[in-house]
């Protein structure tokens, strides 16, 4: 069985064919699928989602390049959200240093991160954290706040070596997305295999960044399943292996158990 630990399913660019979407994900032993929120608004079309498809979990919370609406009523609404049955985790949050580059834009999103990690501390929430350029910034922040007791993953992990150990550190895992495909990924690979399946979930970010293999076409939950078997010939380990890890570390991450959530 699959996970995909980072989807964006809710997307109008699955208007047309989501539900065909979800059934190819299961055709390719997908069993389960996060979709993860990047603004408010957006974060309640996840969960309408979720609540619509077993197989779907949603995750809520205010992306870093949305971090303009993070005002004093943001933190009120984002609570009302994580209280529905269907939201599993916090995010997708963090910080991006790729998009944003005015000072005052930094600013806010620091103070979108830091707030909303604070509310996941309180409720109890583990978090899907956004690192583009950002890597050592997000986790300077991580542990400033001593973050290792609300855990979660750095999704479409980039960062190297050093960066990979802090994370693990920290406590937290690392997401592996279909960049890890890429030819010229190879740095990452050598990463990824210096840190073991132990730390390491596999995802999509559907409909963004598919593997090598559909690169130029939509991404969607079905070709988590390419991320699966090029991370098992980069680790050496049998496919199945590498799918029965990141499941079990997909449940650890995201504190499945700690929650009560079951997978039916």
């Amino acid at each position: 069985m699959l996970f995909d630990s980072h989807s964006h399913l809710h997307d109008k660019k699955f208007d047309q064919d989501r539900d065909a979407a979800i059934e190819r994900a299961r055709d390719a032993d997908v069993r389960a699928i996060l979709a993860l929120g990047d603004t408010l608004g957006r974060s309640r079309d996840a969960i309408a989602l979720a609540e619509s498809s077993a197989m779907v979990f949603a995750a809520a919370g205010v992306h870093p390049c949305e971090a303009g609406e993070w005002n004093d009523a943001a933190p009120a609404k984002l609570r009302e959200l994580l209280a529905h049955p269907r939201v599993v985790v916090l995010g997708e949050i963090g910080l991006d240093y790729y998009w944003v580059k005015e000072e005052a834009a930094l600013k806010q999103q620091h103070r979108a991160f830091r707030e909303q990690l604070q509310i996941a501390r309180e409720l109890g929430f583990a978090v899907s954290i956004h690192c583009r350029e950002s890597t050592s910034a997000v986790l300077d922040v991580l542990e400033e706040m001593h973050a290792g007791d609300i855990g979660g993953v750095l999704h479409c992990f980039s960062g190297d070596d050093a960066e990979a150990r802090r994370t693990i550190d920290l406590g937290f895992y690392i997401g592996v997305g279909g960049t890890s495909t890429y030819p010229k990924s190879q740095a990452l690979r050598d990463t990824l295999k210096m840190i073991g399946i132990e730390h390491l979930l596999v995802e999509t970010d559907a409909p963004y960044l598919p593997p090598q293999r559909y690169r130029g076409k939509r991404n969607e939950p079905a070709y988590v399943a390419d991320t699966a078997r090029a991370l098992a010939e980069t680790l050496s380990l049998p496919a199945a292996t590498v799918a029965e890890k990141t499941w079990s570390n997909t449940l650890k991450a995201f504190r499945f158990a700690e929650r009560g959530v079951v997978i039916s």
